[in-house]
């Protein structure tokens, strides 16, 4: 298996990326969207205690919904949910959404949503993503590469006591299927063991991690007015598979391997982790059920190749941080905080 041509969750086709933040003080926040121009199945599970979501109920498999036309990833805690607004928005502009009328415009757009704490890192309580930002990243949505680290809803992210940020990675299955995911990283676990390594490095395909050694420098302090109970991992996987409303839930419940092999610890009452997971197979193709025997082995693979693109992600949040400097002090990057790791680069 190899990762796809941009390594990114827009290698999976039908998957475009949005993003917009702003780290001008007093903000420190972002807004990242997948958009699905011809919509998607999609499943979600929710493990943290402390979630922040719009929308999650109706991908339950015994609900009606058929799919979604685009899922935000934000910050902002739960004001930052209202980003999906402006998405809605410029979705109901283009027709495009569940029809309840003969009119053009009559349609209700699916946009779920999941949001991560970050008020306040910038030095403005207030200064978080609004409606507007939403309808910015959808605008600017494509299928090229995807700007990682301190960008997006990575932008005021931390974990542990280093910066977080926003991730993808992606593979080309054997087959020719394609998986990607991509991951907003606001965790009170750490990602590193006390040596300083990656707890998810083990996982790069070929020589992804290669370049990395066991650091000698000490962990760094904690972060100047960490709070507990402000964080989360939100993340989506995604496949050209053609998978089942269920068979997409159980993606997104295996998925959540990935995160546990990455951060520890993980699912706390203090963490909001949630993970969606898509399928943008067409229509008309036939779907892969989790009651079909026949299916199981093609459904194990895609959902282990879910998990563990999830963990690569992670993993290349953390190396594509950046440090910033804000009014409660230093959020520092692993590449500035173990400069030792990467000594063969």
């Amino acid at each position: 298996m190899q990762p796809g041509p941009q390594n990114a969750i827009t290698d999976v086709p039908g998957v475009l990326v949005g993003q917009v933040e702003r780290t001008d003080p007093p903000y420190l926040t972002g807004t990242t969207v997948v958009y699905l121009p011809g919509t998607a199945v999609a499943g979600v599970d929710v493990r943290g205690g402390a979630p922040g979501t719009r929308e999650t109920d109706l991908l339950d498999p015994v609900n009606s919904n058929p799919g979604v036309n685009a899922i935000v990833l934000s910050g902002g805690s739960a004001y930052g949910l209202d980003t999906a607004s402006g998405v809605m928005a410029w979705l109901e502009e283009r027709g495009e959404g569940v029809r309840v009328g003969p009119g053009e415009r009559d349609v209700v757009p699916i946009v779920p949503t999941a949001v991560v704490f970050d008020l306040g890192r910038g030095g403005g309580f207030t200064a978080r993503p609004t409606g507007d930002w939403g309808r910015q990243a959808i605008e600017a949505a494509g299928n090229g590469a995807v700007a990682e680290g301190n960008h997006g809803a990575g932008a005021g992210t931390r974990v542990g006591r280093l910066k977080g940020g926003l991730g993808t990675a992606s593979v080309r299955l054997d087959d020719g299927t394609t998986v990607g995911a991509i991951v907003v990283l606001n965790a009170v676990g750490s990602t590193v063991d006390a040596t300083g390594r990656l707890y998810g490095d083990r996982y790069g395909l070929g020589e992804e991690y290669a370049g990395l050694r066991t650091p000698v420098e000490p962990p760094p302090d904690p972060p100047a007015g960490a709070v507990p109970g402000m964080n989360t991992v939100i993340a989506i996987v995604a496949t050209d598979a053609p998978l089942d409303k269920a068979a997409a839930q159980r993606m997104a419940m295996v998925a959540h391997d990935g995160i546990a092999r990455a951060v520890d610890p993980v699912h706390t009452l203090l963490d909001g982790d949630s993970v969606f997971a898509l399928s943008t197979a067409p229509a008309e193709q036939a779907r892969l059920s989790v009651t079909d025997r026949a299916a199981i082995a093609r459904l194990e693979s895609v959902f282990a190749a879910g998990a563990r693109t999830l963990t690569r992600a992670i993993v290349s949040a953390v190396l594509a941080a950046e440090t910033v400097e804000t009014p409660a002090g230093r959020l520092v990057s692993y590449r500035d905080a173990y400069p030792s790791a990467f000594a063969a680069e």
